[in-house]
């Protein structure tokens, strides 16, 4: 699982706090990493090869209301990024490209994203986002359960 974004921006941010979220809440069965990939790139090419699924979390902007989540699979996830909120995108797009190229793509590609309220120079997301991350976070869970891969919460 990668979380990806700047959390300078704001809402740019969720999909690092998403990680961080579901770090403090659960514990994960082997074979499940999270990756806190802020605005990295190429530079996280070793860490996403060959990997049966790769769930994504990010902010994406598809013209919905603020902080509605968004579900992309397949070939529609790096489609999503040409519309860029932060030069990131480009890189992850990039990236999964560059995995594809070399044969050693994920199987199975997700993005789990949340249209953004604000991006503004901000450390804190927006309310609305904010309000968005629990279920965010639930849809990721459910993907796991989904995937044989149940994490369990912390008590």
């Amino acid at each position: 699982m990668l979380g990806v974004g700047n959390v300078l921006m704001s809402d740019e941010g969720v999909g690092v706090h998403a990680v961080g979220e579901l770090e403090r809440r659960f514990d994960f069965p082997p074979g499940v990493r999270l990756v806190d990939g802020g605005t990295s790139t190429h530079e996280l090419l070793g860490d996403l090869e060959d990997l049966d699924h790769l769930i994504v979390i990010d902010a994406v902007s598809a013209g919905r209301e603020p902080a509605a989540l968004v579900r992309l699979e397949g070939d529609a996830v790096p489609a999503a990024f040409t519309t860029r909120l932060s030069p990131h995108q480009a890189g992850i797009a990039d990236l999964l490209a560059t995995l594809k190229l070399l044969g050693r793509e994920p199987r199975h590609v997700v993005l789990y994203g949340v249209e953004p309220k604000r991006l503004t120079l901000d450390l804190s997301l927006s309310s609305e986002v904010a309000r968005a991350l629990p279920g965010l976070c639930a849809r990721v869970v459910a993907e796991l359960e989904r995937l044989g891969a149940s994490p369990v919460p912390r008590s």
